[in-house]
């Protein structure tokens, strides 16, 4: 399932209604008893151990307030931290810093709470079992909390009430099912990323010349920002063209890395389907696993 990408123009936009909240009517009063000269620097030292998540978010509070202030990342959003470690560094105007801090801490904390939350469910489901999020989430603060679940190693299962993904798996593979157990069987690698590949597709498909051109192609899906069907096979078949290579010596390694076999419904759905980051991820697994050929 794809990744949740936050833009700079979303980050600056929520952090800045988060501003105008906290400071709205009369800015911050207790802020003017500070020494408007005073330089300072903070550590943002974690209080347990967590998973990291909203940096970003904590450094434009800053930056909105006083572009001076200097906002150095440690830990990235994602990263597991111990207590006591050194998540960043904050230097600058002491009063700036006090105005923009309890907004930034918000969202450190609440971003973090979420992520690290997520991740103690999912050590506990274990590998056979995804965590996933709803759209139950606070009015506004959607994509946010959401983003948090991901870096905790969630799942996000529906964005909003377009958004139906088993909806759209049941209708990708509705053409190969007779019975109803048979959309469990032939779904499974749309919600869990093979652990194992089929022997014989491996023995008969996957060789150095298929995984070279796995690993070019995969460099191109890299820098492919529209991961619709039609863009991906519109790249596939550019990319059969300037290789001079046939449509055989290809699609049988994609299919097994990111399906773990050879049969299934098209794969540009499929790849649309479950979203830029899965697909790269499953591609590079699949080349870990299997080796060169």
């Amino acid at each position: 399932m794809s990744k949740i990408k936050l833009s700079k123009e979303f980050i600056k936009s929520t952090v800045k209604l988060a501003l105008n909240e906290d400071l709205y009517p009369s800015g911050d009063i207790t802020s003017g008893l500070i020494n408007n000269d005073k330089i300072i620097t903070i550590k943002l030292i974690s209080n347990q151990n967590a998973i990291v998540g909203g940096l970003l978010f904590a450094k434009q509070a800053f930056a909105l307030i006083d572009d001076k202030i200097k906002f150095i990342i440690k830990k990235k959003d994602g990263s597991k931290v111990k207590k006591g470690n050194l998540v960043a560094l904050i230097k600058g105007n002491a009063k700036n810093i006090l105005i923009a801090e309890r907004v930034a801490l918000n969202f450190l904390s609440h971003i973090s709470g979420i992520a690290t939350k997520t991740n103690e469910f999912v050590k506990l489901a274990g590998k056979k079992t995804k965590i996933c999020c709803t759209r139950k989430t606070i009015p506004n603060l959607r994509v946010i909390q959401k983003y948090a679940v991901k870096l905790g190693g969630g799942t996000n299962h529906r964005f909003n009430l377009s958004d139906e993904y088993l909806i759209n798996v049941i209708d990708l593979v509705k053409e190969r099912c007779i019975f109803y157990e048979d959309v469990i069987k032939e779904s499974d690698y749309l919600f869990n990323v093979p652990e194992k590949y089929d022997e014989i597709a491996v023995q008969k498909k996957w060789n150095k010349e298929s995984v070279a051109h796995l690993k070019k192609l995969n460099a191109k899906f890299k820098s492919c920002e529209d991961f619709s069907k039609e863009n991906l096979e519109q790249i596939f078949k550019e990319y059969l063209v300037s290789e001079n290579v046939g449509f055989g010596k290809v699609m049988p390694a994609l299919r097994i890395s990111i399906t773990g076999k050879m049969q299934g419904p098209s794969m540009f759905s499929i790849m649309a389907l479950l979203g830029h980051e899965d697909v790269l991820n499953r591609i590079d697994k699949s080349i870990l696993t299997l080796g060169n050929g």
